[in-house]
């Protein structure tokens, strides 16, 4: 995991340093509505979209008129969540997401933005709701996740002015969680639909 974090954020870093045309760095933030797509296992259920966040750092990098590399380092929750009756069960799954992505001009102001996304997970939480109380509990069966994901984005980037944009994308992980799944755990692969805001410097 830490060896393809490096390199993931390598390629973040030396896109902007080695860029022959100027770098533009810029944050970023937003929501996440994730869930995800049972795989083969005991996945006798039926999940929900689960509301959490994203927010990191963006590079915009121009290669040719109208087409850019825009790699970027995002915090990101997902997850999914269950609903029986009044009880209601949500999986938090943090991530550190490093989308390297191409963004392509389709007509002025609007981008596509599309390309690889390298995922690592750094922890995992459950909450239990009923009609009294509230318990959420740090999983430790998370030890059970596979700790770093391929995955694929595509979306569309709308620039309002030339420093301010509004995005929308989804992206979807190639692998899945783990290979064994349980009812505990189940075999999955996460789905991720984020809307957001981007500033440039």
């Amino acid at each position: 995991m830490k060896k393809l974090f490096i390199i993931a954020a390598g390629l973040f870093i030396a896109g902007a340093a080695n860029a022959q045309s100027p770098v533009r760095f810029g944050i970023k933030a937003g929501v996440n509505i994730a869930n995800i797509i049972k795989d083969n296992g005991n996945n006798d259920f039926n999940t929900e979209g689960k509301t959490g966040f994203n927010a990191g750092l963006t590079a915009d990098i121009k290669l040719v008129d109208g087409i850019a590399f825009t790699p970027e380092i995002l915090y990101a929750q997902k997850g999914y969540q269950l609903t029986s009756g009044s009880n209601t069960y949500k999986r938090t799954t943090n991530f550190i997401d490093v989308p390297i992505l191409a963004s392509i001009r389709l007509a002025s102001p609007l981008n596509l933005v599309v390309g690889p996304q390298v995922s690592f997970l750094m922890s995992t939480s459950d909450k239990y709701t009923n009609n009294s109380s509230t318990v959420t509990v740090n999983n430790n069966d998370s030890d059970n996740f596979r700790k770093s994901l391929l995955g694929g984005v595509v979306g569309l980037r709308y620039d309002l002015t030339n420093n301010i944009d509004v995005h929308g994308r989804y992206a979807l992980d190639f692998q899945k969680n783990n290979e064994n799944g349980t009812s505990e755990t189940p075999e999955f692969k996460n789905q991720v639909w984020s809307f957001g805001l981007g500033y440039k410097f």
